[in-house]
């Protein structure tokens, strides 16, 4: 299985839930199920039915995040030697050619990927655009109002 790449702060996001669905959630799900049960027939008792659902969902959400984290590949930005380059971790500032507007993005693993923390996954158009490049290239994005053009202003690794 290949390895997913994952900064430090989403890996121990991902291990902080994990720890919350094992200690909170899986215990909270138990005692609902065992609630639901002391009130008789099963067949149509609509509290165990939600109960078991919401077991089924935490104990498969426990699978997916144990899973992720097995194959991670945990990667410190500070410990980057990528000379400039734009790698997995490294924060890029970059300047809209056509509006003139300057914006830094993170690339990051897709579970850690957050728009509104300026977080772009290693997948989106952006950064597979920008992946290898350095300050004062130009990448070509293909967004959906056609392509832009986006100079790197600086690459750093914090």
């Amino acid at each position: 299985m290949n390895k997913t790449p994952l900064t430090i702060a989403g890996a121990e996001a991902l291990r902080a839930e994990l720890h919350r669905l094992k200690t909170v959630e899986r215990p909270n799900v138990i005692a609902a199920i065992a609630e639901a049960r002391s009130h008789g027939d099963l067949s149509e008792n609509a509290e165990y039915d939600a109960a078991k659902e919401r077991q089924g969902f935490v104990e498969g959400r426990i699978m997916e995040v144990e899973g992720k984290l097995s194959n991670a590949q945990v990667i410190d930005p500070k410990l980057l030697d990528a000379d400039g380059r734009c790698v997995f971790g490294a924060t890029v500032t970059l300047e809209d050619m056509d509006s003139g507007k300057t914006i830094s993005y993170q690339i990051v693993g897709e579970d850690e990927a957050d728009i509104k923390l300026n977080k772009i996954s290693v997948s989106s158009p952006i950064a597979r655009a920008l992946i290898g490049k350095y300050a004062g290239d130009v990448a070509e994005v293909q967004a959906p109002g056609g392509v832009r053009e986006l100079e790197i202003i600086e690459v750093s690794y914090i």
